[in-house]
């Protein structure tokens, strides 16, 4: 099944843009992004409290030189 879907001209050339080779098409682009931004080995909820903290002691001058 195909549809046709309106895009700006400004989308289109960024699409063009990342195209790997000219005659890619448009769906097999949007596809590989969809792709990178599914995330298949999410951070575990103790990394992202480790990470809450670190960014905490970085604002707070908490670091090591």
């Amino acid at each position: 099944m195909k549809t046709t879907i309106q895009i700006s001209l400004k989308t289109k050339r960024m699409l063009d843009e990342l195209k790997i080779h000219p005659r890619e098409s448009y769906s097999s682009v949007i596809e590989r992004l969809i792709q990178l931004k599914i995330d298949e080995d999410p951070l575990s909820k103790e990394t992202i409290r480790k990470i809450e903290r670190a960014l905490k002691d970085v604002k707070e001058g908490r670091v090591f030189n």
